[in-house]
């Protein structure tokens, strides 16, 4: 297990993430869309520093388990 630690404290933080579209029933996510959710979404961690442990893309939504 990693642990992050500073001088009188230790953490590991981690979250559980969904993100589902605005209208759940158009199943889209698998289409052409699936390249570029998973670059932006990971654009977006490398700019604040987050590590994505996993990620999996659903028809309909997607799924991120990331440490920060």
């Amino acid at each position: 297990m990693d642990v992050n630690s500073l001088s009188h404290t230790k953490w590991d933080c981690k979250y559980h993430t969904a993100f589902a579209q605005k209208y759940n029933r158009r199943k889209v996510i698998y289409g052409h869309l699936h390249k570029d959710i998973s670059q932006i979404f990971s654009m977006l961690c490398n700019r604040k520093g987050v590590r994505i442990i996993e990620a999996e893309m659903c028809p309909n939504h997607a799924h991120m388990l990331v440490e920060i």
